[in-house]
């Protein structure tokens, strides 16, 4: 299936950024103008966080303004990490993490986005023992729970696993998926993060796990349970000692001439959207075209 490109205006609040965000607006002008399919919105302040666009009428306007610049979206990242996270037992008090996510899969109906991004939040030596088993309980329970509800809208619920994040292994990111179970939920594949868990190990629990195929083993691994990716290079670091660094393209040692035909081919991925992901990259405005034009060289 011939992929569309679209960028995460994460890229462009986060981190470097957070003192000086690049507006939405403004990136939504940039991304149409370097002829990119659409956006992947980072429900994150400054930009569309559904309490600071609360309204039916705001909404409509930041979708309004993606279709007058030809845009579409490729999925809504939300700002999960200001609630505990779903393996916790205070995401269950009040259901606080349910009830947020269902606040953003109204956001994603209003936007006009079918993906919805969720993650494990804590960090990968949190839990131990008995604990680490209750924690993988709760959060398989609650995204079944997820997926289940979010389906009835037509929105997929992707997993994005990390290094800096609970169950990092790759072993553990796919028995994760499958235990989930649902039809509704996927694994998000961030190359990068891939490159991190599954060649170099990073912050993992225990035992180091690695697989001697690299990413494209990885793949095979998660066969069929892909449903949504992102695209980013690696130089095999970690930004800030927690999550992987998003080197931008030919920068890293990832071989995108044989990963990315891998993730159809091996994977299984049906998906229509490749996102670049530049998250907090220092020069993520400045090389944005660039990045574009990497991309658009493989899809070639």
């Amino acid at each position: 299936m011939a992929k569309k490109i679209s960028i995460g205006t994460w890229a462009y609040a986060f981190g470097p950024y957070q003192n000086n965000p690049v507006p939405f607006d403004t990136v939504v002008r940039r991304v149409a103008q370097l002829g990119l399919d659409g956006v992947e919105v980072g429900a994150f302040r400054p930009h569309i966080h559904p309490d600071d666009y609360p309204m039916d009428d705001d909404r409509k306007r930041v979708a309004g303004l993606l279709r007058a610049h030809g845009l579409g979206i490729s999925g809504v990242a939300a700002d999960f990490w200001s609630t505990p996270g779903p393996g916790t037992t205070q995401a269950l008090e009040n259901d606080a993490y349910f009830k947020l996510f269902k606040k953003n899969v109204q956001l994603c109906l209003d936007l006009g986005a079918d993906a919805i991004r969720v993650d494990c939040v804590d960090p990968p030596n949190k839990y131990d023992g008995a604990e680490r088993t209750a924690v993988w309980d709760r959060i398989v329970a609650m995204w079944k729970r997820c997926a289940e509800l979010a389906e009835g809208y037509g929105v997929k619920v992707v997993y994005e696993f990390e290094p800096g994040f609970v169950f990092n292994k790759p072993s553990e990111i796919a028995r994760l998926a499958e235990e989930v179970g649902h039809p509704n939920f996927g694994v998000l594949f961030d190359t990068c993060h891939a490159y991190m868990c599954a060649v170099v190990g990073a912050r993992q629990h225990g035992a180091k796990e690695t697989l001697k195929g690299g990413v494209e083993e990885f793949i095979k691994l998660l066969r069929g349970k892909i449903n949504h990716v992102h695209v980013i290079d690696s130089d095999g670091t970690l930004h800030g000692d927690e999550t992987s660094t998003h080197r931008p393209f030919g920068e890293g040692k990832i071989d995108f001439g044989r990963v990315l035909p891998a993730l159809e081919a091996e994977g299984g991925y049906v998906g229509k959207w490749w996102t670049i992901d530049l998250c907090f990259w220092p020069e993520a405005w400045e090389v944005t075209e660039k990045a574009v034009a990497f991309l658009r060289k493989y899809m070639r």
